[in-house]
């Protein structure tokens, strides 16, 4: 509830009103006037002015207070008896605005139900673009349901050449009982859903496209309804399971306060009335016997692009690997760290986890190094530092190791390193290629021997000891107020790192 601003101020000199009581219609109307005659008070909330009433009806009408809530206001006024006192159960509240229309108190109506309370000032301003997505992807989700289970319901029954009941329900409970099955088994990635959110979850969407394809496929092969069923049953309780453990993360990067319950309720509430519009949809025009292939492949797509820019509508305020490669890279080549609405909006949502990707952060020493030699070439320029960052030709990839008791800051370091060398090595190789046949042969071509691995990773020693410091400065000035920026969560390699215990995955 919005505050309530409270003004009380008696009425020194108490005056009087007469009003005839004979007519129930003059009384509505007399107490509208001293409603009018209170709202035309000052804003002081003076004595309001009185009416006289029939002597037999004499009473004194004392102003107590003001109320004021979310722009309403309201006067308090109670009788007073002869003695000075109040009469009982005389206190009253009258109303100094006028009545809502209805269409307004619908909107509030609805309003209270979608959106947070004290909503625009209680979230972030990317709340409203992911509700609006969020919700187009709910509708699609919602009439697609709608084609998919009649599809399942009529397989089912065809399977068994319309068998009895009970195996109809075996074959329904065996495609469930596969799902959860699905859905325990992917909980066990656990910290991926924290550094790998966005990623995640679309990933997750596109899993439940695909569930829901499958089956869409079962009218075509219902004898094979059980295996196809069961399939798409896992399918989509992964994607149920992807949804659920990045809703909280999601959400709370819209609060402002603490309010991420009341984000979150709405939030469900948006989602569910865009699933039932949908459901509404589909069944009306599934009465007019459409081509279940052209209809699905349209909500499909519609379900798809809704899903993309929900999730790169988000603005959340820590760094991935996905968000820190894009701050690190618009750093070298302008100078600039970007903001976080800037980091997020060039994040790439399709680096899914399972990707190869070309830093690869807390990583074994034998995954690190192709020989001994490369490792004593490069290990005494890492001496006063907690990591050693190299390069593997053979896997194109840049590997940091960290050494025991290496602090957050060690590793955010191990991290820019890395990056800054992935774009000297990039820099270096496109320098002495320039035909594809060559290219094919980069491993030949660049960093082929050992010293010159050994003088490049040298000259990145260099830039990063210039330049690591400036890079924090200007992250943490593009977030004074927003978040702490260089808060960075990375998913790390698996298996044990150089001399030193498995480090967790936020920093």
């Amino acid at each position: 509830m919005a505050p309530i601003n409270l003004n009380v101020k008696q009425s020194a000199n108490s005056t009087t009103a007469t009003i005839a009581a004979s007519s129930p219609d003059i009384l509505v109307r007399e107490t509208l006037r001293i409603s009018a005659n209170l709202a035309s008070s000052s804003p002081l909330l003076d004595t309001p002015p009185a009416l006289t009433l029939p002597a037999s009806q004499q009473s004194t009408v004392r102003f107590i207070c003001c109320e004021e809530i979310d722009g309403r206001r309201w006067n308090y006024v109670a009788d007073a008896d002869a003695g000075g006192g109040f009469k009982k159960n005389s206190f009253r509240a009258l109303t100094l605005h006028s009545p809502q229309a209805p269409l307004d108190g619908l909107m509030a109506f609805v309003r209270s139900y979608v959106v947070p309370e004290g909503f625009p000032d209680s979230v972030t301003p990317s709340y409203v673009p992911y509700m609006t997505w969020r919700a187009l992807k709910h509708f699609f989700g919602g009439a697609m349901g709608v084609f998919t289970t009649q599809t399942l319901l009529s397989s089912v029954g065809v399977s068994r050449n319309r068998a009895a009941p009970g195996a109809v329900a075996i074959n329904w409970i065996l495609k469930d009982g596969a799902g959860r099955v699905g859905k325990m088994l992917f909980a066990r990635q656990g910290k991926k859903f924290d550094y790998d959110l966005k990623q995640l979850r679309f990933a997750g969407d596109l899993l439940m496209e695909l569930g829901a394809g499958v089956e869409l496929a079962t009218a075509a092969v219902p004898h094979l309804f059980l295996p196809l069923a069961c399939a798409a049953n896992v399918a989509k309780n992964v994607a149920a399971v992807t949804s659920t453990s990045t809703r909280t993360p999601i959400y709370k990067a819209f609060a402002k306060g603490e309010n991420i319950g009341d984000v979150t309720a709405k939030g469900e509430c948006v989602g569910n009335i865009a699933d039932l519009l949908g459901t509404g949809l589909s069944i009306w025009i599934a009465k007019r016997n459409p081509s279940l292939v052209t209809t699905f492949s349209l909500l499909s797509c519609g379900y798809i692009l809704s899903s993309y820019r929900e999730v790169k509508s988000v603005v959340l305020h820590t760094l991935n690997c996905a968000r820190f490669s894009v701050a690190v890279d618009s750093f070298i080549k302008t100078g600039r760290v970007p903001t976080l609405c800037e980091g997020n909006m060039n994040e790439n949502i399709f680096s899914f986890p399972w990707k190869d990707r070309p830093v690869v952060l807390g990583s074994r020493v034998k995954d690190a190094f192709q020989d001994p030699s490369a490792y004593v070439a490069i290990e005494p320029l890492f001496d006063k530092e907690k990591y050693i960052v190299t390069y593997n030709p053979s896997k194109c990839k840049v590997y940091a190791v960290l050494k025991d008791q290496a602090k957050s800051d060690d590793i955010l370091k191990a991290a820019f390193h890395a990056h800054v060398l992935l774009n000297f090595v990039n820099s270096s190789n496109e320098s002495k290629v320039s035909s594809q046949n060559q290219r094919e042969n980069i491993n030949s071509n660049a960093m082929q021997r050992v010293s010159d691995l050994a003088s490049c990773i040298a000259d990145s020693c260099k830039i990063v000891t210039n330049t690591y410091g400036l890079f924090k400065n200007k992250a943490n000035e593009q977030v004074k107020i927003e978040a702490i920026y260089l808060s960075v969560g990375f998913g790390f390699a698996s298996g044990h790192a150089y001399n030193c215990s498995i480090f967790g995955a936020w920093l």
